[in-house]
């Protein structure tokens, strides 16, 4: 059985996979624990490695994709060339080990301003830009539509490396 990459609601990763698995199907939400500052206090939390994605695990695509996305917080799956992006078991497997190895190892995004990418979600979804700034979880972006240049502020996660200059 192949895993599919969901797409969750923001911060709704845990809540999602909980869910999910109480319809009986399987699910994997990497999480780590870190150390959260607030002005007056320190606490560790949980939280997920991979912000709005989670592993799905499904027999039949075709026919489990409906309960899976009528669950709450779920968003839709991730695709691929057009077909359901699939997450092959070594692949979960080695996610599982290297979390299980190194606890303290954090996860980036390997973007860098200039370059070029594609929208992956939201109103602008296919669009290609190149990006002009990150700060945080947010990309600036300058994408060219219709002649336009739009100037857009968008998740960090809804964009991808793109292959060609826009």
């Amino acid at each position: 059985m192949p895993w599919y990459v969901l797409y969750t609601k923001p911060r709704n990763e845990k809540k999602t996979a909980k869910l999910l698995e109480e319809k009986g199907i399987e699910v994997y939400c990497p999480v780590r624990e870190v150390m959260k500052q607030w002005s007056d206090r320190k606490k560790k939390v949980v939280e997920p490695v991979f912000p709005s994605y989670i592993f799905v695990r499904l027999e039949d695509y075709s026919q489990e994709q409906t309960s899976v996305l009528m669950t709450p917080g779920a968003v839709r799956f991730l695709f691929w060339l057009k077909k359901p992006g699939v997450v092959r078991d070594e692949e979960i497997i080695a996610i599982r080990q290297f979390l299980d190895d190194y606890r303290e190892a954090e996860i980036t995004v390997n973007f860098s301003e200039g370059d070029n990418v594609v929208v992956t979600a939201g109103p602008l979804k296919e669009q290609q830009g190149q990006l002009i700034k990150i700060r945080g979880n947010k990309a600036t972006l300058q994408v060219r539509s219709l002649g336009w240049n739009i100037m857009a502020e968008i998740p960090v996660q809804a964009i991808a490396k793109g292959n060609s200059k826009y």
